[in-house]
């Protein structure tokens, strides 16, 4: 399954909308997506949203759409 982690980048100030950003993880589960991207990076997660059906198919016609892919 195909999730859409939304993230701030600095963990030490107040989240605000206008600097949330995005990414997209394929894993298994919402706690695997979540476990990932912490161990991967210092991004202050706000959500994690799955993505399936017409809502995953309207994010890939987005220019933004792509897989992260951590080592």
């Amino acid at each position: 399954m195909i999730f859409k982690v939304l993230y701030q980048e600095n963990t030490k100030s107040n989240p605000k909308r206008e600097f949330t950003k995005s990414l997209y993880v394929e894993c298994e589960t919402e706690v695997e997506a979540r476990e990932i991207v912490d161990k991967n990076t210092d991004h202050n997660i706000e959500f994690i949203e799955p993505l399936e059906g017409n809502h995953l198919a309207y994010e890939q016609k987005s220019p933004d759409f792509k897989i992260t892919e951590f080592k």
